[in-house]
């Protein structure tokens, strides 16, 4: 691997001293969240990031691959201890997912969100988050493809990233410090502030308004989705009226 595509600590510790402190590299491993969830079992704090260049077993929702490039694209997992009751950890996905996107805006895009915690740019997937709970924490996985220009076929999505976006690389220490203050700033919403997070959440829908199909319980169903409900939910407006939806296997336009 070419040494100026891998991770610079010192441009790190430069531009987030506290955050730099809490990261812990791995050149190698499985899977960024399994990482996490075994340190965050043997006592890793609150706010730590296991940071790596090269995933052999990354996965995203149900189980499918991601594919994440060395020295191209960011793999991390950031490892949480609400304070928060339980019940609210599902809204992380979105507070995830909001983040991204709002950090990406610093980099001249306009990112939308999929629910439940996809990041979309003009149609194509930049950003995939997987959030997970483990014991009294909450891990945060996030791939995002950087400067990554080719990509492997039969992706489930097109895929694209900031290179391909704005014909330029950035610096990924940049992009990484950009979506943790994000990330600090809206998980801190999951609870008296998530009427705030909501509305900013449904601002950047990109199914909004749009036919949709989905499929939760071994069903499948159809319809226009109207955006998220006050805890959270998925709002669909069937034939049947309005029903809403917190978990889907998967969901796509109609």
């Amino acid at each position: 691997m070419n040494p100026d595509l891998e991770w610079d600590g010192a441009k790190l510790e430069a531009l987030a001293p506290s955050w730099a402190q809490r990261v812990i590299f791995l050149e190698e491993c499985r899977s960024t969240n399994d990482e996490a969830r075994e340190m965050a079992a043997n006592g890793l704090a609150h706010e730590s990031l296991i940071l790596t260049e090269k995933q052999t077993a990354g996965r995203g929702r149900r189980g499918q691959a991601w594919s994440c490039p060395p020295g191209e694209s960011i793999a991390c997992s950031l490892v949480l201890k609400p304070s928060e009751k339980m019940a609210l950890w599902s809204r992380f996905s979105l507070a995830a997912g909001l983040a991204v996107a709002e950090a990406l805006d610093r980099f001249g895009l306009s990112a939308e969100v999929k629910w439940p915690n996809d990041v979309w740019v003009k149609g194509r997937k930049i950003c995939g988050i997987l959030v997970e709970s483990a014991q009294d924490s909450v891990i945060v996985g996030i791939g995002l493809n950087v400067n990554t220009v080719t990509f492997p076929e039969g992706l489930a999505h097109p895929a694209t990233s900031i290179a391909l976006e704005t014909g330029q690389e950035v610096a990924r220490e940049e992009v990484l410090v950009a979506i943790l203050d994000e990330v600090r700033f809206r998980a801190g919403q999951i609870g008296s502030g998530f009427p705030d997070l909501l509305e900013s959440w449904n601002t950047r829908c990109v199914l909004r308004g749009k036919a949709v199909r989905l499929e939760t319980n071994g069903e499948t169903k159809t319809g226009v989705m109207e955006g998220l409900s006050p805890q959270g939910e998925l709002v669909l407006l069937t034939d049947k009226g309005r029903e809403k939806i917190l978990h889907a296997d998967f969901i796509r336009l109609a």
